[in-house]
């Protein structure tokens, strides 16, 4: 099967790299980008099978994923990154990514995996699947998601920053948790609380539950 794809990445070695991979599988690339900016547009303009962006490009990828899912449903969006934290990881997936690929993937297999997410099969490194089972596993966070709207404008990280301040757990106890620093921790609750439009964190977590 060839597929037809476009690439957005500002590092221009390895948009050079990732088209050689696909090329010498049989793919066709139609365009090259290195901005979000330019995804969105190259993504209109061929409408390829599949757009397969970076994630920390100007403009940012995971704002153009949305964007292309948006406008161009029937074109397939994956990212190819080198970042494997939680935050990008669900918030492309909440974007409409259809598949998540570190750039330490075997260039070789990148193509058959690009088929296969056509095929309807995940696209995602095991180690970053746990993550996800891990997530659904939270049953507390399962339900909030589900009746709240507030939740949906979190990203993860804030959203188990809240999760755990909920629990009843201290800044201290937060940031020991979560390996960051206390600092951190209240620059996630302070973005929360903006997002929200709410002044504390108690009007946040009754946001949260849907109150």
């Amino acid at each position: 099967m060839s597929l037809r794809i476009v690439i957005a990445d500002d590092h221009a070695r390895i948009r050079g790299r990732v088209r050689e991979a696909l090329e010498a599988s049989g793919c066709e690339v139609c365009g090259e980008g290195a901005s979000a900016e330019d995804a969105v547009r190259l993504a209109v303009e061929h409408r390829p099978d599949v757009a397969l962006l970076d994630i920390h490009m100007p403009g940012n990828g995971i704002q153009a994923a949305r964007h292309i899912v948006r406008t161009t449903p029937e074109v397939v969006v994956v990212m190819l990154t080198q970042s494997a934290e939680d935050d990008d990881l669900f918030d492309s997936l909440r974007a409409g990514a259809s598949g998540y690929l570190l750039k330490d993937t075997d260039p070789t297999t990148l193509a058959d995996t690009l088929r296969g997410v056509l095929a309807g099969e995940a696209a995602m490194p095991p180690r970053l699947v746990a993550r996800i089972m891990d997530e659904f596993r939270a049953p507390a966070k399962r339900r909030f998601a589900r009746r709240s709207v507030a939740a949906a404008k979190l990203s993860a990280r804030e959203w188990e920053v809240m999760q755990l301040l909920g629990e009843g757990l201290s800044t201290e106890d937060v940031a020991r948790r979560l390996y960051l620093s206390a600092t951190t921790v209240r620059v996630h609750v302070s973005s929360v609380l903006k997002k929200l439009r709410v002044k504390d964190r108690e009007s946040a977590f009754r946001l949260l539950q849907g109150e």
